[in-house]
């Protein structure tokens, strides 16, 4: 085992920013009720921190079992990289390119949305709401392969925790309403508040898009990227918004309604779809995933266009995913 640096051993960026996050949100709030540039509900803001705070609770609850399955893997490392100063850039941008393959299976898996969910179900768009994060992550076993194949190259474990905790530190900024434009080169490369608005959004335009964290260059390679646009104001929240503001309903409620699905199923294939198909599959159609959302809409959308009627700009759905 190499000699691992002493700081590598003890820094977590993410407990440095805590204080940093405290600080935007109460100025994120003070300026709201100055201009009204964002909009905040005390009971919705209260669910995300407490969504925080039990994503917190569960860091340190099940951080022995990810540290131990890490340090496992690591001993089949291919290469053995240790700790010169260009690892951390490219560790940097290896971890936003895995984050943005596995958030966008967090879309399309509903195995893995109904962990996601957690983040997405706030209809409300602030800084309070990057703080809204799942209790049950691990529980999912993407720790099995998330960091694995960089492990598996000889990047040391706490390096990727620590890149990790930089790109988290990263996408708090961009949950906001207040900062409607950065500029033009800023936009092109990075992941910012106007790419990510679309990512909440559930205008059928806007669905399942910008799934980056940091580099909006990887939604671009990958056919993903939708821009914001002026005439499409964003609708934030699930297509099926769930109506409460208990933290415990938040973080369990589509667990609670995938497993019910999969107890009704009419065959083990149907079980296993519910599981692993895109959210809102089932067996009949009836309910709609998001391609079958956009798909229908864009028929409508392109039917009225050619009957001459005038095109509403912000067509809601009438079937929906989960």
């Amino acid at each position: 085992m190499e000699n691992v640096p002493e700081f590598v051993q003890s820094f977590n960026p993410v407990y440095y920013a805590i204080p940093l996050f405290v600080i935007l949100v109460c100025i994120e709030m003070v300026h709201a009720k100055m201009t009204g540039s964002a909009r905040f509900e005390p009971r919705d803001s209260f669910s995300s921190l407490a969504m925080g705070f039990g994503n917190s609770i569960s860091a340190v609850l099940f951080g022995g079992i990810l540290t131990a399955w890490a340090m496992f893997v690591y001993q089949f490392r291919i290469f053995d990289i240790g700790f010169p100063w260009w690892v951390w850039p490219v560790a940097f941008v290896l971890d936003d390119f895995m984050y943005y393959w596995f958030h966008r299976l967090g879309h399309t898996v509903r195995w893995f949305w109904a962990d996601h969910i957690v983040h997405h179900s706030s209809q409300h768009y602030n800084l309070t709401t990057a703080l809204r994060q799942s209790w049950l992550s691990p529980l999912t076993l993407k720790f099995l392969w998330l960091g694995s194949v960089m492990i598996l190259l000889g990047f040391h474990p706490l390096v990727i925790g620590i890149v990790s905790g930089f790109n988290l530190i990263y996408q708090f900024w961009f949950h906001t309403e207040a900062i409607k434009k950065m500029p033009a080169w800023f936009e092109a490369v990075m992941n910012t508040p106007s790419h990510h608005r679309v990512h909440h959004a559930t205008n059928p335009v806007y669905l399942d898009r910008n799934f980056a964290g940091v580099f909006i260059i990887w939604d671009k390679m990958f056919g993903t990227f939708q821009p914001e646009l002026d005439d499409e104001p964003c609708r934030y929240g699930i297509i099926h918004n769930i109506g409460t503001h208990n933290p415990f309903k938040i973080a369990i409620h589509e667990w609670v309604s995938l497993f019910k699905d999969m107890r009704h199923a009419k065959s083990p294939r149907d079980a296993m779809m519910y599981l692993l198909a895109p959210p809102g599959w089932s067996p009949d159609g009836s309910r709609g995933t998001s391609k079958q959302i956009k798909a229908r809409w864009q028929a409508r959308v392109g039917g009225e266009a050619a009957s001459g009627e005038e095109v509403a700009a912000d067509p809601a759905p009438q079937v929906a995913a989960e």
